[in-house]
């Protein structure tokens, strides 16, 4: 999986705009932009970005984002998590990405999906925290995953997208 971001200008907000999948159709997913991914493309970024952790997308229905998903890309739905608040998530596996799909009442009825955040998955998680700074990145903290820790990049560094770095996968997940 690929993700694309658009930079930020004075007429488009900029931040997630897209993703690529491999052995996918160059379509929209839902309102999504969706392209084809190279399998061979995977670069290291220089901050010790190795690859994708999950992608948040953010929908009014779960139900049809999900089976948007499903029907362009054969993934299938794993399974449904209600979160409280009238929030429900739904996950997807595309090879080790998790999609989590996030339905939340407060998005109107008649909006497509837009893809929310994405968490990274870096090296060394503190080496990156203190090549970025404090004024991009705050402190790293448990994550949710036993073994794991994430910090997150903060929203007023502009990125348009929400933003989280994370430890990699221990051999015990």
């Amino acid at each position: 999986m690929r993700i694309v971001f658009d930079e930020l200008s004075e007429t488009k907000p900029g931040g997630l705009v897209g993703w690529s999948f491999v052995e996918s159709s160059s379509v929209l997913i839902d309102g999504v932009a969706t392209g084809v991914a190279d399998p061979s493309d995977s670069p290291v970024h220089p901050s010790g970005v190795v690859s994708i952790d999950q992608v948040v997308v953010m929908t009014p229905s779960l139900d049809r984002t999900c089976g948007a998903i499903t029907a362009a890309t054969g993934l299938p739905l794993k399974r449904i998590r209600e979160a409280g608040g009238g929030v429900r998530q739904g996950f997807h596996r595309a090879g080790r990405v998790i999609l989590e799909v996030v339905e939340r009442p407060d998005v109107p009825a008649d909006r497509p999906a837009h893809l929310w955040g994405v968490v990274l998955i870096v090296n060394d998680l503190d080496a990156t925290v203190a090549s970025w700074g404090p004024d991009v990145v705050g402190a790293p903290r448990d994550a949710v995953q036993p073994g794991r820790r994430i910090a997150t990049v903060k929203s007023d560094v502009g990125l348009g997208t929400a933003v989280a770095i994370m430890s990699p996968h221990t051999s015990s997940n």
